[in-house]
């Protein structure tokens, strides 16, 4: 995602936390928008309910090609759609 990031000139900053973490990482980090790998999918509608940041899990399959440009679009596209 930061390559695909740096390839179209997007400042973001992208961090990665353990499931038993994301919590801390969450109000450490404050980001805009929270990306679930796909293994951890089961904690979206009660992450969706308790954040006040758009939530979502990343498609299998760009999260099996490591598809970075995909997945910033995507998560993109839901901060966009939660601004609107």
């Amino acid at each position: 995602m930061q390559k695909a990031a740096e390839a179209e000139n997007t400042e973001v900053k992208i961090f990665a936390a353990a499931s038993n973490d994301i919590r801390n990482q969450l109000e450490q980090q404050h980001p805009d928008v929270l990306m679930l790998g796909p293994q951890v999918r089961y904690m979206a509608n009660d992450l969706k309910k308790e954040l006040d940041i758009p939530v979502d899990v990343i498609n299998m399959q760009d999260y099996g090609l490591m598809n970075g440009a995909k997945v910033l679009k995507a998560a993109m596209k839901l901060i966009e759609d939660s601004e609107a």
